[in-house]
């Protein structure tokens, strides 16, 4: 019996790092990191920024699936989503200009100019809708 769950924990953790490494992959691939450090100006930091990236990917692992409580109550958890916020904006964006996807949508939708205003307003509407959910309740 311990073999069998010993097996099944050595093959979920394989499994869970090939998963990462193509989502660490997938992330450095569209540029988000390389716009980042080129928008910062922190090109002499990179191999710090990777680590960085690399343990933030492996805590937020860590404390999801063990249901670890973060002290700090709502601020941090504020502060903490802020930064999710902020990087999956990132990489959105990063997606969409790698697919080219805004040139796309801006002819089907007959937009000429102002396409920076609906993606502010969506982004906007996301974050507004984020704050009623987790302050206000459901």
């Amino acid at each position: 019996m311990f073999l069998n769950y010993f097996l099944l924990g050595i093959i979920g953790l394989c499994a869970g790092g090939v998963i990462a490494a193509g989502v660490f992959a997938f992330i450095v691939t569209i540029g988000v990191v390389i716009r980042l450090i080129g928008k910062t100006h922190t090109a002499k930091h990179i191999r710090l920024i990777e680590d960085f990236i690399v343990m933030g990917g492996a805590a937020g692992n860590v404390v999801n699936l063990y249901g670890i409580s973060v002290p700090g109550g709502r601020v941090l958890l504020g502060l903490l989503g802020l930064g999710a916020g902020i990087f999956v904006g990132c990489l959105i964006m990063s997606l969409a200009e790698t697919l080219n996807a805004l040139p796309v949508l801006s002819r089907r939708i007959r937009l000429a100019t102002g396409l920076q205003y609906v993606i502010l307003s969506v982004a906007v509407g996301k974050g507004v809708g984020a704050f009623l959910f987790f302050f206000l309740g459901n």
